[in-house]
Order: structure tokens, then sequence, then C-alpha cells
């Protein structure tokens, strides 16, 4: 039955793409071998009419003798219909040879709607994120420290993203000092994963060139994303921020947490702040309070993850979250196949034409 309906959905799926071209958009892979296929057909059927009027003899052959049929017995109307299969199976035969010729749409752009958000994801990658941050489920082969937990934290908060019903455009941006994309906006969720990996890799880390943490680094990069990308006006804008919050520039009152998440306010897209801080629950760093207060003027959410299950559930309570919005992607796609189609209704004439020969007694008479 699932097979069944597998073959249901796919063929629903090919019969609704004829609407969306015209055979003049199409290219033809291997034009040439179908042309030839085509020509040997022809000769091949005109050969075998030669050799079958070659080889009849030119008596009459001895028949059976029947009695004459009364000439006021009307010829029967089904006879008429005698000759559907064979024409069936020829109308198939155009869309046979269309099909081997490999045809495809040389450029497709396609505009389609998802169910999701455009969310960038920031991790701090700062020199004190090399605190010990133990997460048994998450880390289990990484250092027990900050950031290697927050890594994986992130992993997990896009395979819950692929696992729902979502198609999120997602971005990765690492941060310290500077702030640096890692991977733009896409939806291919294996890429951004892999992107994550990298970036969690112990030798790579190793090699990170910033030591002090400028969240609003981050935050100005990945708003520009947004803007290069043409999303900042529209809505199901996200950002989520994985720190240890103790930025460069609060230190010495140089700028205030508001003004570090401005950018995020102007830009109206919701942070959402995941502090991550070993045994220390809110409240037990001192700028806690603050941050909530500033994270929560962007619209979004403020997280003090102490240990592995605050961590799990701020990525869970985030995910949660971020439901309920419809994103607008244009699709881009090169050499996209169009030969099923064809194929589907070759194949559709001949099953039809086998068909009625073999289990319909009508036309299994001689005509």
């Amino acid at each position: 039955m699932r097979g069944l309906g597998n073959l249901t959905t796919l063929v629903r799926a090919d019969l609704a793409e004829w609407g969306n071209f015209r055979l003049s958009d199409l290219q033809f892979q291997h034009g040439s071998q179908a042309r030839l296929f085509l020509v040997s057909l022809l000769g091949l059927a005109l050969l075998l009419f030669v050799v079958r009027r070659l080889l009849r003899p030119q008596a009459r052959p001895a028949g059976l003798v029947l009695p004459a049929l009364l000439s006021s017995i009307p010829r029967s109307r089904a006879a008429l219909l005698l000759g559907v299969p064979l024409l069936l199976f020829v109308a198939g035969l155009p869309f046979f040879v269309l099909a081997l010729a490999d045809p495809h749409l040389p450029f497709v752009v396609r505009q389609a709607s998802f169910p999701g958000r455009r969310i960038g994801l920031m991790i701090d990658a700062s020199m004190s994120m090399h605190r010990p941050f133990t997460a048994v489920a998450l880390n289990r082969d990484a250092p027990a420290e900050a950031f290697f937990s927050t890594v994986a934290a992130a992993e997990r908060f896009v395979q819950l993203r692929m696992k729902s019903q979502y198609r999120d455009l997602v971005a990765l941006v690492e941060f310290g000092n500077r702030a640096y994309i890692i991977t733009p906006f896409t939806n291919d969720y294996d890429n951004v994963l892999l992107s994550i990996s990298l970036i969690g890799d112990p030798e790579e880390y190793r090699f990170f060139p910033d030591q002090g943490t400028i969240i609003t680094e981050g935050i100005r990069e990945s708003i520009e994303l947004f803007r290069a990308f043409k999303f900042l006006e529209a809505s199901g804008n996200i950002m989520v921020l994985f720190t240890d919050g103790e930025d460069s520039l609060a230190h010495g009152d140089r700028m205030t947490l508001d003004e570090i998440l401005q950018d995020a306010v102007e830009a109206e897209i919701p942070v959402f702040m995941v502090r991550t801080n070993y045994e220390k629950q809110e409240g037990a760093v001192i700028p806690d309070s603050q941050w909530r207060t500033a994270v929560e003027k962007t619209g979004g959410r403020f997280y003090a993850a102490s240990d592995e299950d605050s961590l799990l559930h701020a990525i869970q309570d985030i995910d949660r979250v971020s439901a309920g919005t419809t994103i607008d992607v244009k699709q881009y796609s090169s050499q996209q196949p169009r030969f099923a189609l064809f194929a589907l209704v070759a194949a559709g004439f001949w099953t039809t034409a086998a068909g009625l020969k073999l289990g319909v007694p009508l036309f299994q008479k001689l005509s």
C-alpha cells in the first residue's frame, strides 16, 4: 500500500508540472540518439512490410469455405473498436521518443513558500569560552568547555529544525573581536551542520585569531547578512546568540548592553540569547538582569544556561517559539530533467493498450 501511495504521489507531482513549462522551453540532451531511434524504427517497419510482401505467395492460398452472410445483417459497431489498442500504442511512441531524448529545462526560477524562519545563528568563539562546561549527552567527543558545548547545542538546535516541518533559511556567524560569516543564508540544513562541525573541531578552534568578545560585531554582521539577502523588510527573522555574555565593550562602561543590542532593536529582529556559564544560575553573573532587559527589548528571550539540562531547555524553547511563520524562497535550478513526464504518458498509453488487448475479450477477436 505504501508503494502504491508513493507511486500515486509521484504521478500527481509529474502531472502537476505539465502546466509549468512549454515544449519550446525544453532542451534535449540526447536528441540525435532519439532521432536515430525513430528513423531506425520506421526503417524496420518498412523493411518488415517489404519482406512480408515479397514472401507472400502469388496464388491465393486455400482457405475455409464459409456460408455467405446475409447482407441484411448490419455490421457490428464494436468492430470499429478493435484497432484501439494499436492506436494507443502508436500514440505512446512520440512521448517515448521525447523521453528518450532526455528533455530538460536549462534554467528554472521558481517562487516557493515554506513554513519556517530566517535564522541568524551566532556562536561566541572568544578565549573566555574555554571555561569548563560539562555536557555529557551533547558533547561526548570534544573537550568539556563552554565553546564546544555551545557548538553541540547549536548543532542540536539545527537538528530539531530538520526533524520538524520547517524549512528555515539559516546563516552561521562566528565571532570574537571580529565576526566571520561561516555560512550565508541557506535552507540546506546539511551544509549548516557541516559548517558547525568544522568550527567545532578542536584544532580549528585552537587557531581562532580573536581573544575578546564583542557581541555587537556578531549582531552587525548578521544584520548585514539579512540586509544583503533583502530580508530586513520581511517578517520571521530571528537571531540566536550563544555566548558567555562577557562582552569586551561592556567592561569599563564603553557601551551599555542596550547599546550593544541597539542594531537588533532598530532592525526589529528578536535576539534569543543563550548565556553559557557552568554552575551559575541566573543572577549569579552580575549582568544577567541587564542582559535580560536588553534582550527583551529586541522582542527576544534570555536564557541562563548553567548546565546541560538548562542548555537543552533553552534550544527546545527557542525551537518551540520559532513556529508559525511562512517564508518565500526563490529556488534556482539548472538542467531540471523533464523526461519522467513524457515517459509517464508513454507508459500510460502502452499499459492501457496492453490491458485492453489482454484483459478485454472484445479486443482479442480477429478484425
